[in-house]
């Protein structure tokens, strides 16, 4: 939604609700301009963009929910100060009434106090006396959060962002994993890693898990460099601690043996990314 097509009445609710405030002159009192001026915005139509966001720096509401009334793209704007103790609660109750009421309703999506009525299942005389008391309805804006997953502090204040923001899933990928027995591996299905494990993207990746040491490797290199390995000597896997030597020649070490061979004498599994000790 535009600025230009934004409903300047719902607009200056927000602004109101935003700032705790229940009269125009409270609003006018504040931006240092003639009560007038905030009717004459509701002639024309518009909400001037400077006041939106100097509300939204003010008060730290997100400046979507004041132009719009929707919920779903907040963003990060400048919080609002933390209050604690007495003057949180006294910040609190002095945002009942029809500020709340606004929070409330967007934050359920009702255009009508009518749908909250029905889905509170309470009657409209008891809505019209939050408003004429400046009453604030805390077991429902309870509820509310609960219900919506909005924030309880922008419920109750009008301050900080109306969504609270979702942490990102990390990403897993799943990868071959087989059983290290006897020179062999055997399928066992297959095993989630984080990608940061590895030092760029790859699709060939397998899990090896063994009795003591398990091992992540990568199929992706073909030619062996000095490192540890996994490669398959006559017919049989094992995995080597390699090292290149002149002449086309390489020492193969692990913790039951250690020999020379050609290059041509073993073919390469895959390159060992990380080893896994089990301690018990």
């Amino acid at each position: 939604m535009r600025l230009e097509s934004a409903v300047a009445g719902d607009v200056l609710e927000r602004i109101l609700s935003a700032y705790g405030f229940t009269m125009q002159k409270d609003l006018s009192d504040k931006l240092g301009i003639a009560k007038s001026n905030v009717a004459s915005w509701l002639q024309r139509g518009q909400v001037p963009g400077n006041v939106i966001v100097q509300c939204a720096l003010d008060t730290g509401s997100d400046v979507n929910w004041l132009v719009t009334g929707e919920l779903a793209k907040a963003s990060s704007v400048t919080q609002g100060s933390d209050l604690k103790g007495k003057e949180l609660y006294d910040e609190v109750m002095s945002n009942g009434g029809k500020p709340v009421l606004r929070r409330l309703m967007d934050a359920y999506g009702f255009t009508l106090q009518k749908q909250l009525c029905e889905l509170l299942d309470i009657s409209s005389g008891t809505v019209s006396t939050w408003v004429r008391r400046d009453y604030f309805p805390g077991d429902v804006v309870v509820a509310c959060a609960l219900d919506t997953g909005v924030s309880l502090k922008w419920l109750a204040t009008g301050k900080g962002e109306p969504k609270i923001s979702e942490p990102e899933a990390a990403p897993i990928s799943r990868i071959p994993k087989f059983r290290f027995e006897s020179g062999r591996l055997k399928d066992s299905g297959h095993w989630t890693a984080d990608p940061s494990l590895f030092n760029t993207p790859t699709d060939n990746a397998e899990y090896i898990e063994g009795v003591k040491y398990s091992w992540l490797i990568d199929r992706s290199p073909n030619e062996i460099g000095s490192g540890r390995w996994f490669v398959i000597v006559d017919g049989a896997y094992d995995v080597f601690d390699i090292s290149r030597l002149p002449g086309s020649k390489l020492r193969l070490t692990n913790n039951a043996i250690s020999y020379e061979c050609a290059i041509g004498d073993i073919e390469p599994y895959g390159v060992v990314l990380f080893t896994l000790e089990k301690n018990i």
